[in-house]
Formats: structure tokens, C-alpha cells, sequence
């Protein structure tokens, strides 16, 4: 029994809108495995370079040694090559937006301190200085 992979890859789905740079995003997990797929992400590709983003530059170091195994497997899970080269990028961390809070109204100044520490401490300095 073929593998979906193999079966996709041999249609040439490229004339049907599904490009090469998809395939490989998506064969990325079936190619290196769910623990290494959970820490990387496929970016896209220039050209037959593939773009992976890794956590750190530990897992930079370990993929790099492991790229000639990582192109056979996905050779073999999408029937033919696609991918000839790998980069493996260091992630940036993303910061997902925050909502700004509605402004509190408040007659005490100190409560727009957001630090709690840091307010305690003015508070109790001006407790001092009008004493």
C-alpha cells in the first residue's frame, strides 16, 4: 500500500492550484517525526531550499546534523524531490497583541502605578513626606 504522500506527490497537484511549497509545509510533520514537528516550523521555500524555524540554537545544531536523513525522508514521503536544501533559522518569539485596558478613574494618582511593588513603595514614600 502507497503512502498519501507518495500517491499526492506523483499527481502532479501543481496544475490543480496545490503548489510544491505547500506540499512540503505540510509533509514536514510525516517527514521528521511529531517530537522534532512540535519544536519547528516549516516557513516556505526559495527556490528547492527549505526554510525551517527551530527554538533555539541548540535544535539548530542537532536538525543541521540530521539534514541529510531529513531530505531522504522527504523524498520518500512525497515520492519524489522537492527539497535539495535546508535552512534552519532561529525563531523569533512572537508577542501576540494586547489589548489596551479602558483607563480605571481613579482620584488616587499611585493607582495608575502598574507595579505593585513599585506603588506600595510611592505610596508609602508620600505617606512619609506628608507626615
Amino acid at each position: 500500500m502507497e503512502r498519501v504522500g507518495r500517491v499526492l506527490g506523483n499527481l502532479k497537484l501543481a496544475k490543480q492550484g496545490v503548489s510544491d511549497e505547500e506540499m512540503v509545509r505540510s509533509a514536514w510533520a510525516a517527514a521528521v517525526g511529531r517530537k522534532i514537528a512540535v519544536r519547528t516550523h516549516a516557513v516556505g521555500m526559495v527556490r528547492t531550499r527549505l526554510i525551517v524555524e527551530v527554538e533555539d540554537a541548540v535544535w539548530q545544531r542537532q536538525l543541521w546534523t540530521l539534514r541529510s536523513q531529513i531530505l531522504k525522508r522527504f523524498e520518500q514521503v512525497l515520492g519524489r524531490v522537492i527539497v535539495e536544501e535546508l535552512e534552519f533559522k532561529i525563531a523569533v518569539p512572537r508577542i501576540k497583541p494586547v489589548r489596551a485596558e479602558a483607563v480605571r478613574e481613579s482620584t488616587d494618582e499611585a493607582d495608575l502605578i502598574l507595579d505593585a511593588t513599585f506603588r506600595s513603595v510611592y505610596k508609602a514614600a508620600r505617606k512619609r513626606a506628608t507626615a
